[in-house]
């Protein structure tokens, strides 16, 4: 997130027009935002940051005012004009924002992909009639996915044990010069950074994230990585690439720079279009910033999502980085009916799905542990090592030494029209076929389990549906052997004669949606990705039965997502979505030890005393005759704002007393339409002075502080956090302070007092809730499809 400044003052309604181009209160703000950044590992206040942006509003509709007290008499067309068209331009900001972010997500998603296919390609040989070609354009005349499928493309060896030491060798030194250049120049850029982002927009700050070191070297280290064989994905990383475009192309507008909230829908809105390049889904994507990354999504948010996810994905479309016309490499279409009896199967597939994501999730978890105890200061070699190994292993077996992406292509598709691939439809090879996809869905597993979260940028996305492809196309391949087996058995009776009953590809489908939503815990975001890939209405229903079933066990077993679990893994202040009954109070989780500062009595070299001796972001005023009835409550970076203006004008200060207690009108109070002038303000209103009586804060201490009982349900104070996302919240007890509370003592306490705590299934809804949701997406599909039959009809 950008850095935020912060405006204290009002302005001054008695101002000229020539006066507001030297307002004292934007003088402040330039000297404060040196003082009043979010350093780097702390939580942002939103309310504190709402409360900026109302004065921001109001700053501006004053100086409107002003300007049309100006204009009274001397109004002219040019002058009105301009301030119309200022207006405008302001109105339409973000929108242009979006649009820019949205064209450079689509710029960098497709040479991502041309660069990352040519270099797994590269690995197995060359093209004589353009080194630049991979092999799918090298080839262009040849339809299928063959190895060595023309003339032009040259193995580097016809010698098996040569091709395979060179593969190896390609692979080992992608895999070194990503871990390295991630190493040296970004650290950030390693890993998914799912988990990151989700924080960072719930308010936590991590400065350099979302840098431009980290887009460049991200952006560079991809290809790399997804070349080298390890099994991880750019899905993931795509949304924090995403995401960093959209901070930086937002942090070239003060607008935006100045503003966290508007920053975070920016972000937001990035995510989604991340998520929509990378499966060619734009409502996928939306779905997903909702679903996932999104604590609070509003109305405004989500067509800011939408606006972005459509201009990256139609710039995308126009770059055609595959030249197939599709957006992604495995989209396929199926315009084949499935049969009741698949239930079963599919229900299979949903089980593998939910087991899948637990044991995938649990000893995960386990590798990071070690990876953080012995590995912390070795990833290049570790980096290495797991390229090495994975392409020692993977050469040997079809569907691991193919990239997986290109992977699932061939997985997804239809015997018929060009299906054939690698034997997978021919009847005589079935069961050896059914070994290498069993064998090659093990093998992958374990792979993914000990590399996602290694020191290269690492998504888990594509990984998963890959060994769900796998796994399916396996279940697919028996059943169909089931049924060439016995035809006429009472299962298959429903088959037409003369139309292929099973088809294979669509349980590789359904198999990666599975795989996909047990590891992620999301369920509407993967239909709707699914959906938007085949583009078949068809298969709508076989993906709800799956990801329901996957959902099901996901619950029964009490996992959370992958990225869930790595932000309680790395111990960052983020709350869960879901509400747990923890039956204490607020005051059971509250610090009762307090550093407070006296509303009068204090003197300067007290207050620095305390600023030196604590780290706490801010301290709650409490009266000054000892009831500690509250007061207010100041930020830190307010209190040495103040300090430095002051010593600027009076020098020594150790003596001087401390005011945090305000004796005249509010600024906010001023009313903007007054024709009358307020020549007689006093200056304190623009600058922190120091009267007579001594230097005063009252102007930066917040009167109404967000304050709770000490009786109240630590789950209600847990909502608070996340609906309305306060630093801190102030225990009083009768207008006495008690003690406060912030996300990480809330965090604290569920770590120490409930370690093992894991919600039960009621808690997650259920059979009820499970039912709910059935109806709720079986409701929405029927009403779309009846929409869709009468569009039909009429035509």
């Amino acid at each position: 997130m950008s850095d935020t400044t912060h405006d204290d003052a009002q302005l001054n309604t008695s101002e000229s027009v020539d006066d507001l181009a030297m307002d004292p209160e934007e003088l402040e703000d330039e000297e404060l935002e040196e003082i009043r950044r979010y350093e780097d590992f702390t939580t942002i206040d939103w309310i504190q940051d709402s409360i900026l942006e109302r004065k921001r509003r109001l700053r501006t509709q004053r100086q409107k005012v002003h300007l049309s007290r100006w204009n009274r008499g001397s109004l002219t067309f040019l002058s009105l004009a301009l301030s119309r068209f200022q207006t405008v331009i302001l109105a339409g900001q973000s929108w242009i924002v979006l649009t820019l972010v949205g064209i450079c997500i689509g710029l960098n998603a497709a040479v991502v992909s041309i660069v990352s296919e040519w270099l797994s390609d590269i690995k197995m040989g060359y093209c004589s009639d353009g080194w630049w070609l991979n092999e799918q354009f090298c080839c262009w005349e040849i339809e299928g996915e063959e190895i060595d499928g023309c003339d032009s493309w040259h193995s580097w060896s016809h010698v098996t044990l040569a091709r395979w030491i060179i593969f190896v060798m390609f692979a080992t030194t992608f895999s070194f010069i990503a871990s390295h250049l991630v190493r040296s120049f970004a650290k950030y850029a390693a890993g998914s950074g799912i988990s990151e982002i989700k924080c960072i927009l719930a308010g936590f700050v991590m400065q350099g994230f979302l840098g431009f070191a980290t887009f460049f070297i991200k952006s560079i280290t991809l290809p790399l990585v997804i070349a080298s064989g390890l099994s991880v994905g750019k899905e993931g990383p795509s949304v924090h690439v995403a995401c960093c475009v959209g901070s930086l192309v937002a942090g070239l507008f003060e607008t935006f720079r100045r503003s966290e909230s508007k920053m975070r829908e920016i972000v937001t809105a990035a995510s989604a279009a991340g998520v929509a390049v990378a499966f060619g889904s734009p409502i996928g994507g939306v779905l997903f910033s909702i679903e996932e990354m999104s604590h609070t999504f509003s109305i405004k948010t989500m067509w800011k999502s939408i606006f972005c996810a459509l201009v990256a994905t139609f710039t995308l479309a126009a770059m055609n980085p595959f030249r197939t016309g599709k957006l992604v490499l495995f989209q396929v279409t199926y315009d084949r009916d499935w049969h009741f009896f698949e239930i079963i199967f599919f229900v299979i597939l949903g089980i593998f799905g939910g087991l899948y994501g637990a044991f995938v999730i649990k000893f995960n978890v386990q590798v990071a542990a070690f990876r953080r105890k012995h590995l912390a200061n070795h990833g290049v070699a570790e980096a290495v090592t797991l390229a090495t190994l994975t392409a020692l292993i993977g050469y040997f077996n079809r569907f691991l030494r193919l990239d997986m992406t290109s992977s699932m292509a061939i997985l997804f598709k239809e015997c018929e029209g060009g299906g054939n691939v690698f034997n997978l439809c021919q009847s005589s090879a079935q069961w050896r076929i059914s070994n290498s996809l069993l064998l090659a869905t093990i093998i992958r597993i374990g792979l993914v389990v000990i590399t996602y979260g290694c020191k290269v940028p690492a998504g888990i996305f594509v990984p998963s549906m890959a060994i769900g492809a796998t796994f399916g196309r396996m279940i697919g391949i028996v059943v169909k052997a089931m049924y060439n087996a016995y035809p006429n058995s009472g299962i298959f009776r429903s088959c037409a004669p003369d139309v292929p009953c099973i088809t294979p590809g669509t349980y590789a489908f359904l198999g990666a949606a599975a795989a996909l939503s047990g590891v992620m815990r999301i369920t509407v975001t993967v239909v709707v990705i699914m959906f938007e890939l085949t583009g078949a209405l068809t298969y709508i229903l076989p993906t709800m039965i799956v990801l329901l079933v996957t959902k099901a066990v996901g619950d029964f077993l009490g996992t959370n997502g992958i990225a869930d679990e790595m932000i309680r893994f790395n111990g960052f202040p983020f709350l869960e979505k879901e509400d747990h009954v923890y039956n204490v109070t607020v005051s059971t989780v509250m610090r009762k030890d307090l550093n407070t500062l006296s509303e009068t009595g204090m003197r300067v070299k007290d207050v620095e005393s305390r600023l030196s001796s604590t780290n706490f972001k801010g301290f709650p005023i409490v009266s000054s005759d000892g009831s500690q009835t509250l007061v207010g409550y100041i930020d830190r970076s307010e209190i040495r704002y103040v300090l430095e203006r002051a010593r600027k004008n009076r020098g020594r200060l150790a003596n001087t007393p401390c005011l945090f207690t305000s004796r005249q009108q509010e600024p906010d109070d001023i009313d903007m339409t007054s024709d009358a002038h307020d020549d007689d303000e006093p200056e304190e209103y623009f600058a922190p002075t120091t009267a007579g009586e001594g230097i005063q804060f009252w102007p930066w201490v917040n009167k109404t502080p967000m304050t709770v009982s000490p009786e109240l349900p630590l789950e209600i104070v847990m909502q608070i956090f996340k609906r309305m996302g306060p630093r801190t919240i102030l225990v009083e007890n009768h207008g006495t302070l008690s003690g406060l509370v912030t996300v990480k003592d809330v965090l604290k306490f569920i770590a120490t007092e409930k370690p093992d705590y894991r919600p039960s299934w009621d808690e997650r809804g259920g059979l009820d809730g499970l039912l709910e949701e059935v109806w709720t997406w079986a409701s929405t599909i029927i009403s779309r499809t009846v929409l869709w039959s009468r569009r039909v009809l009429r035509r």
